[in-house]
């Protein structure tokens, strides 16, 4: 099913935006990284840019329709989904001042690899079980910012390139469940994938079940092809085939009230 409106670019969208360290300080800080969208080598990580007093800001995305509030606060959120690894590395620094934010929650969404998300199932087309927590949840950024988290390459749904959707979150209260309450919404943004790995990927069993036309990068409606400043992943393999996954890294910037 093609998203809704909601799911179209917000003109109404204020100052809040995306930051990230890029530019020569950046390179400076960051020999040896892979560009954003493009593969690093097998058996070297993507070197995560440390926030540089040069910064690129961009604007916020849209969340569309498919969040749901209080979700889970846990580093893997595959649950038993089929799909190739994606371990994502996601750096929060403050807009002003380029210095890493502690304690902010990272919450990521995203469909699985029949372009379904939890607590939607059916609206592209697919039978399957729906608990509502699947591939959904976040994790607080560590003492340098980062937060972690392991989920699979997503799939995709009619009139959507791959894309994953990402809020942060501070000042939020963890509830006994292992949910979470509260707090102030930072950033809401999307991540995307460069198109010859989502290729690769797409031709994998996996996600070949998901007859679907697929709505390639150059093609979506939300990207503008800004690159890491509009949110495409740097990724890096993490074996010597496709099916054992990637690794993703993005720096992101947030204004603070």
């Amino acid at each position: 099913m093609t998203d809704t409106s909601k799911d179209h670019p917000d003109t109404s969208i204020g100052r809040r935006t995306v930051l990230l360290a890029t530019g020569a300080t950046a390179a400076a800080l960051a020999v040896g990284a892979a560009a954003p969208g493009t593969e690093a080598p097998a058996g070297r990580a993507a070197t995560t840019p440390v926030a540089a007093a040069v910064c690129t800001l961009t604007k916020e995305m849209t969340e569309g329709p498919y969040y749901l509030d209080g979700q889970y606060i846990r580093s893997d959120i595959r649950e038993d989904k089929t799909g190739i690894p994606l371990k994502l590395t996601l750096t929060v620094v403050d807009d002003d001042t380029c210095a890493p934010l502690s304690d902010a929650l990272v919450e990521i969404w995203h469909c699985d690899a029949l372009g379904e998300y939890s607590g939607f199932v059916g609206n592209n087309g697919h039978d399957e079980p729906d608990n509502g927590t699947f591939l959904r949840g976040g994790v607080l950024t560590n003492a340098a910012g980062v937060a972690a988290i392991t989920t699979v390459y997503p799939g995709w749904y009619r009139g959507r390139c791959v894309h994953i959707h990402i809020k942060v979150h501070t000042d939020v209260t963890l509830t006994p469940d292992g949910s979470f309450t509260g707090g102030e919404e930072l950033h809401t943004g999307q991540l995307f994938f460069a198109e010859t790995i989502t290729a690769k990927v797409a031709a994998l069993a996996a996600y070949r079940v998901n007859t679907v036309p697929r709505t390639t990068l150059a093609q979506d409606s939300i990207y503008d092809e800004g690159g890491a400043a509009s949110g495409l992943l740097t990724l890096t393999p993490l074996g010597s085939t496709t099916s054992a996954g990637y690794a993703g890294a993005l720096t992101l910037g947030v204004e603070q009230g």
